[in-house]
């Protein structure tokens, strides 16, 4: 029996309601207030997006969860939930399946056939916004009492919701000059979602939005596989230009034969086979914008004509005798280094300067933390519908083995494993109505690990085998082939790992010894993954 003195608990929430707490962490913590009164398992607030719900806190649940997007077709108890007014209880013989089935943390992979479910859509301005939901091990859990406690507090938690979303839009508002955004909660289903807590994606996003409602141009910088297209897209879709057209050019992908018509057009008798005009996709993204993939690859006698478009604003197109003014804000990407492509002289200095502006660095994978789980908790979900599975989840060795890896394709990448896993998964005899776990052998990571650089024995370099001293190579000579800034890295680990041993874990001492702030030192040791980047909570 859940007890109904609600006093204490609303005053709680309330006064959460009115605390400068950012709005992650109030929600997060009316999550965890509300699990524990109610002495459930889990405890989840899904926001409605389009044809699916987003996870925005949870407690009880696997971290990947966060990361998941529930379709609402796919399930039926969520569905239901959200198509009612009220609260929804679901009696432990129902036999709708249930979207938590084998993210419960106190049953990591083990089906919740016997539980309790109870659930409470909730409203914001008079539109369905999302839906809360309790899962309970203990059949019997929710009786009326809980229910109708649940409806009470309903109130504080569409509050809760209400802030949440002002809080955005202020912030959209405050970081574009005043000029309305789109928000999250209008991007198109269509359009891919950026996943993510990390405090380098949180720094990322918001110097996109800071950026994108100018119309510098914009180079986006990053490895293959770390989502620049994406990045595009978001300042698009954040710009004054929203509207208008986003062109999308590869430029890789452009025979240099057809470059120059490809970008500018041409006219009529222009070269052999140009029956008539054409415009090009700089015309094409009139009043949008223009974005150069990989523009790296451009040859050089279109970057010239590029360099002029952007001083000028004006095109000429192939075989044409005067140029045309367009209105274009130009976005470009590059996996290059287009410094050392100058150097080599294989890229333009004056087009650079012109295409840098602003230069954005894309985080890789391998520096964004626990978004790797949240990343792997989409595609889980995107497959687990996609190959009619009941669920679909990750070992813990399978997480660690995940978390070792260099990941050189980045979030690509990590699609594509998980999608082959789950793939390997099925076709080894996988039974789809029962929960399938994916094993560290299914991922095929072993061959690209990334090497540990120092043996958690032997921190220095020598050590001793029957009383001889053997000679340990310093990390880097372990990593053949690797990218210079994971040797780098590797280097300054085993650099802090022997200061730290040398000064009986003393963190100040070891600072001193290596010639580093205090501070900067711990923030050097959370980006090499030797602390934790977690804060603690409130």
């Amino acid at each position: 029996m859940v007890k109904t003195t609600l006093d204490p608990l609303h005053l709680m929430l309330l006064a959460d309601l009115v605390s400068e707490l950012p709005a992650a962490v109030r929600m997060q913590r009316l999550v965890t207030s509300l699990r524990a009164h109610f002495h459930c398992g889990a405890m989840a607030v899904l926001q409605l997006e389009g044809d699916h719900l987003r996870p925005v806190a949870v407690d009880g649940l696997s971290h990947e969860a966060l990361g998941r997007r529930f379709a609402i077709r796919d399930h039926p108890r969520l569905a239901a939930i959200l198509q009612r007014d009220g609260v929804t209880r679901f009696h432990h013989d129902s036999h709708l399946p249930d979207p938590y089935d084998g993210l419960l943390t106190e049953r990591a992979g083990q089906p919740l056939a016997v539980h309790d479910c109870m659930g409470l859509s909730l409203n914001v301005e008079g539109a369905r916004w999302g839906v809360v939901t309790l899962d309970a091990l203990q059949p019997g859990t929710f009786d009326g009492d809980a229910q109708a406690e649940l409806a009470a507090l309903g109130i504080s938690i569409e509050a809760a919701a209400r802030i949440t979303r002002l809080e955005n839009q202020l912030r959209a508002l405050s970081s574009n000059s005043g000029h309305t955004v789109i928000t999250p909660e209008g991007t198109s289903r269509d359009e891919p979602e950026i996943v993510g807590q990390s405090p380098p994606l949180q720094h990322l996003l918001h110097e996109l939005d800071v950026v994108a409602d100018s119309d510098l141009p914009v180079l986006l910088l990053g490895e293959t596989g770390v989502g620049k297209e994406l990045f595009a897209h978001r300042l698009h879709r954040l710009s004054r230009r929203r509207a208008r057209p986003l062109v999308h050019v590869n430029c890789a992908a452009l025979p240099e034969s057809l470059a120059e018509s490809e970008l500018f057009g041409h006219v009529r008798g222009a070269f052999s086979g140009a029956v008539g005009e054409r415009a090009g996709r700089f015309e094409a993204a009139e009043g949008g914008t223009l974005f150069l993939d990989e523009v790296g690859e451009l040859p050089l006698a279109i970057q010239a004509k590029l360099l002029r478009t952007l001083q000028n604003g004006e095109i000429q197109r192939l075989g044409a005798d005067k140029p045309k003014r367009v209105n274009v804000r130009v976005i470009a990407a590059t996996n290059r280094s287009l410094r050392e492509q100058v150097a080599l002289g294989a890229f333009r200095a004056d087009l650079y300067h012109r295409l840098s502006v602003y230069p954005i660095p894309i985080p890789p994978l391998r520096d964004r933390g626990n978004d790797l789980l949240l990343l792997s908790g989409r595609f889980l979900e995107l497959n687990r519908s996609r190959l009619g599975l009941r669920s679909l989840r990750l070992s813990a060795d399978a997480e660690e083995a995940l978390r070792r890896y260099r990941w050189p394709g980045n979030v690509r990448e990590l699609e594509h494993v998980i999608s082959r896993a789950a793939l390997k998964a099925v076709s080894r005899g996988a039974d789809r109505p029962a929960i399938v776990t994916l094993e560290p052998d299914m991922l095929d990571l072993d061959d690209l690990a990334l090497p540990d650089p120092v043996a958690s024995a032997a921190t220095a370099n020598t050590t001793t085998q029957g009383g001889a001293a053997l000679s340990v190579p310093p990390p880097w000579q372990a990593m053949a082939g690797a990218r210079l800034s994971d040797i780098v890295d590797a280097s300054q680990r085993a650099a802090i790992r022997q200061a730290l041993d040398s000064h009986e874990q003393n963190w100040a001492a070891a600072a001193r010894q290596l010639g580093l702030d205090a501070s900067n030192l711990h923030k050097l040791a959370r980006r090499l993954g030797l602390k934790s980047s977690a804060r603690p909570q409130p």
